[in-house]
């Protein structure tokens, strides 16, 4: 998937004038915010459990070599080959060689966001394989042809009505518009390609050390298919999600839907591992897993880890004002939302997302729900401050900057610009007691509008009751 997070203001923009989007976002809020509380609910110490799932994750992270190589043993013992990936290249290079040698035609998708990162589809369409997704949300925006806007609900943006004509153009069927037929349509579609595909491909939310297994979560039991009934299952994950054992998993796993989908647990959990043995009803011949560095292992002992404990719940974008007014499209990548304005600057390069860490307003809700406790505003904070050291702020902010910090340094002339601005902003105000605009400043006065100034500092306060001059 092409980066495109430079584009965000534009696109924000866009997003805000378009009033089906802006109808999408607000169901979301109800349902994804109301069912995270609901669900939290019935955990008998919820913080609690998400001190143990942060433990969890900063464990791994600190010997992540060391968990990584003893899943690598645990998988091969059970006839599962690891292949090691650094970037996206090698993923498609790994991954179209094992399509070739085993002489797959045709691949069936379970959902991946890691396999959206990297690009893959049109890589193995490149290789001759026909890639067909099959998640309902994935292969809805793949017969529309377009990225998902959110990690746990790819296509939210889309209403039904916009399905209905999607479907009836591609499947040349007569039109539906009930949900019931609409989904028992794309099952009547789908279940042939799960029967005549060659490989199964799947994401993997958590990979189990304790025993080479690779554990997925769906609501849909499409991963169930895409990784049994295929002869070749690849599961591609990136190197941050091993635990050490399934108690941990299991840790994470009262979390994971909780915070997603507002669910104790979701319909189908498959935990995988290894290859189909004599006497196994189903399950692959041959079971790859590929793991992604990507740009991860640079951010082990940096002020940036602690986005490595993400699990891709997509709580922090649902409780976000900035996702909930623009949704995932704008941010221009795989990854929307805060955990999307920190990770897309971090693996695909600060200078193609320099928008991306103002993307926010700090007000830190994020934080507060992320079930592994990522600090996202001080890690937003923290890009903000590379950013300035590296020269990529604007211009005018920059210069704003440096005038402010010369102006602070000399008390005089501060307190003596402050007064003059209050007086100032306190006329502009008039009579209805509020700032509804200012030169330089139309975005943004344009959703918003301030309360006016008292017409005089506090300082200049404190010393008039005190009686001073």
């Amino acid at each position: 998937m092409e980066v495109k997070a430079v584009e965000f203001v534009r696109k924000a923009h866009e997003a805000l004038h378009n009033p089906r989007l802006q109808e999408a976002l607000r169901r979301t809020e109800a349902k994804f915010v109301q069912g995270r509380r609901e669900a939290l609910r019935h955990l008998e110490d919820p913080d609690a459990v998400r001190r143990h799932a942060t433990a969890i994750r900063d464990t791994v992270l600190r010997q992540l070599d060391a968990w990584l190589i003893h899943f690598e043993r645990q998988a091969q013992a059970r006839g599962a080959t690891v292949h090691w990936a650094e970037d996206g290249r090698e993923v498609a290079r790994i991954l179209t060689d094992i399509a070739r040698r085993h002489g797959v035609r045709k691949a069936v998708k379970s959902k991946s966001m890691v396999s959206e990162e990297v690009g893959l589809n049109a890589a193995l369409e490149a290789a001759g394989v026909q890639v067909v997704e099959t998640d309902l949300g994935e292969y809805i925006l793949q017969l529309a042809e377009e990225p998902p806007s959110h990690i746990v609900a790819p296509v939210l943006h889309k209403t039904r009505d916009e399905i209905a004509d999607l479907f009836a153009r591609h499947h040349g069927r007569p039109r539906k518009t009930d949900t019931a037929a609409l989904t028992r349509e794309a099952r009547e579609f789908l279940r042939p390609h799960f029967l005549s595909a060659d490989m199964g491909i799947s994401g993997a939310n958590f990979l189990v050390a304790e025993t080479g297994s690779v554990l997925i979560v769906t609501n849909e039991g499409n991963g169930r298919l895409a990784t049994t009934l295929p002869r070749v299952h690849v599961a591609i994950t990136g190197i941050e999600k091993v635990v050490p054992t399934l108690e941990d998993a299991a840790t994470l796993l009262r979390l994971l839907p909780r915070s997603a989908t507002g669910q104790d647990i979701t319909n189908y959990v498959s935990l995988l591992t290894g290859t189909k043995q004599a006497g196994d009803a189903d399950g692959p011949e041959h079971f790859h897993i590929i793991l992604l560095d990507n740009g991860r292992s640079r951010l082990l002992g940096s002020e940036l880890e602690p986005i490595l404990r993400c699990i891709r719940c997509g709580a922090c974008m649902n409780h976000c004002p900035v996702y909930q007014s623009v949704g995932g499209h704008a941010y221009g990548w795989v990854y929307p939302g805060p955990m999307g304005s920190i990770l897309t600057p971090l693996l695909a390069g600060l200078e193609r997302a320099t928008p991306l860490p103002n993307a926010s307003t700090l007000c830190g809700r994020c934080a507060e729900v992320c079930p592994v406790n990522i600090p996202l505003a001080d890690l937003l904070r923290e890009l903000r401050h590379v950013q300035q050291v590296r020269g990529l702020r604007p211009r005018l902010e920059t210069l704003s900057l440096r005038l402010w910090r010369a102006l602070v340094l000399r008390p005089r002339l501060y307190h003596a610009v402050m007064g003059m601005a209050a007086w100032l902003l306190t006329r502009l105000a008039g009579a209805r007691g509020r700032l509804c605009r200012l030169p330089g400043a139309a975005g943004w006065f344009a959703h918003r509008d301030l309360p006016a100034p008292a017409g005089e500092t506090f300082l200049a306060a404190w010393a008039r009751r005190r009686g001073k001059p």
